[in-house]
């Protein structure tokens, strides 16, 4: 099976290590792909704000499969433009990939099906949103209707801030805070069945401790043995079968794979947000815990064929992955850094230096090109041990003004997570 894998971020580099140790598949590419790609498939430059371009690149190639990564195009169309060439494509049409692409959107989807997620108000005008402020209270949840690269969300105290933000959106969603330990959930899909992966949890702010602005993702660790008994079929019971259901009821299937963004509340789970495509950092440690081959279950989801398709196979132990992400990030990341050691550090046992924001400058080296440089990611047997090979990992890297969190993973390692109880 010739696969092209769109898209150049961590993502993508997670998403290409698993396909290019995939047996099936025979010839990958990549585009555009960033330098941790190289190595592993053959890249082409690649316009992803071009629908034509990419279902052209595919036709051109010929290849079997097309995984596209990112969402901007999926919501922009992408994949409607690869399946019009006849070519089998993993992730959905642009109206089912709505769900991520307008929270309002998603609200409907969920209320229509049934799915339990936080009450909410959809705000275009300051007093609409200062009296949803006022309904729900502090703390103020307040997310962009649009993409935002996972930073269109405020969760503070200041009311001052929360209407600051919502002056800068065209439109809001305005949600009740759900207070509980949060959960992301990879549904893979066909449109009609669901196969769920691992769950994970990332840590979105970019401080220690849960602190300072959210970040598209400041590192991850899989599995959790803290969820409740049967907390995956649930999840796909309750909240990804109905709004895959629901979407397929609207003449719109859904084929990709669905992420739910969960909290475990004292009344149960409640959905936080959908996402349209693998989310970045938990598809690092979900894949690096992957024991089957990759490319033959999205192939199943992409042609309709997931109720008959094996069953993912995982690996005992535990993934962790820390994002070391660049000065500045993420108000305004700084470029052109050299980066040190990361080949090192790849070497290491049980460890994957995973590229999203790298480039070569002009004499070859590897610098800085985003907000989130690396995602170092280890396998171990145990959480601690995973934990312990992705620091020692870390400190193997140079890169000035760089920053990480020191606490991915740690209350998990400890034991310390509690699920509230009603």
């Amino acid at each position: 099976m010739d696969v092209l894998l769109v898209g150049s971020g961590g993502r993508e580099h997670a998403l290409a290590l698993a396909l290019s140790r995939d047996p099936d598949v025979s010839a990958l590419h990549v585009a555009p792909g960033n330098v941790g790609m190289e190595p592993l498939a053959e890249t082409h430059p690649l316009d992803l704000a071009d629908n034509a371009a990419i279902a052209g690149l595919a036709a051109r190639l010929g290849v079997d499969l097309v995984v596209i990564g990112p969402e901007a195009p999926l919501v922009a169309g992408a994949a409607d433009a690869v399946r019009e060439r006849g070519i089998a494509c993993f992730g959905p049409f642009a109206a089912a990939a709505r769900i991520e692409g307008s929270k309002a959107f998603a609200k409907e989807v969920m209320a229509a099906a049934g799915v339990p997620t936080a009450m909410a108000h959809v705000c275009e005008k300051p007093e609409q949103v200062a009296a949803a402020l006022d309904a729900f209270g502090p703390p103020y949840v307040v997310k962009d209707d649009g993409l935002a690269a996972g930073k269109g969300v405020v969760v503070t105290n200041d009311r001052d801030a929360a209407l600051a933000h919502a002056a800068a959106c065209e439109r809001v969603v305005v949600e009740e805070f759900l207070a509980g330990p949060e959960v992301s959930l990879f549904g893979i899909c066909d449109g009609t069945t669901v196969v769920p992966l691992l769950p994970a949890q990332d840590f979105k702010r970019v401080g220690e401790g849960d602190s300072g602005p959210n970040t598209g993702g400041m590192g991850a660790y899989a599995p959790l043995d803290w969820t409740p008994p049967g907390f995956v079929d649930d999840v796909v019971a309750r909240v990804l079968q109905p709004t895959v259901e629901e979407l397929r009821r609207r003449g719109t299937p859904f084929v990709g794979v669905l992420y739910a963004g969960l909290a475990l509340t004292a009344r149960g789970v409640r959905v936080i947000e959908f996402n349209c495509r693998f989310g970045d950092p938990e598809t690092q440690v979900v894949l690096a815990l992957l024991e089957s081959p990759l490319g033959r279950l999205l192939y199943a989801a992409a042609t309709g064929g997931l109720a008959g398709a094996e069953p993912p196979r995982w690996r005992n132990g535990a993934a962790v992955t820390v994002v070391v992400s660049s000065a500045g990030y993420p108000e305004s990341a700084r470029h052109g850094d050299l980066i040190e050691g990361a080949e090192e550090a790849h070497h290491l046992e049980g460890v994957d230096v995973i590229h999203a924001g790298t480039a070569r400058d002009a004499d070859g080296r590897l610098v800085t090109a985003g907000g989130r440089v690396l995602a170092v990611t280890a396998y171990g047997s145990d959480l601690r041990l995973a934990r312990d090979r992705a620091y020692d990992a870390v400190a193997r890297i140079s890169v000035e003004g760089a920053h990480h969190r020191s606490d991915i993973a740690a209350r998990a390692a400890l034991g310390e997570i509690v699920v509230p109880t009603s």
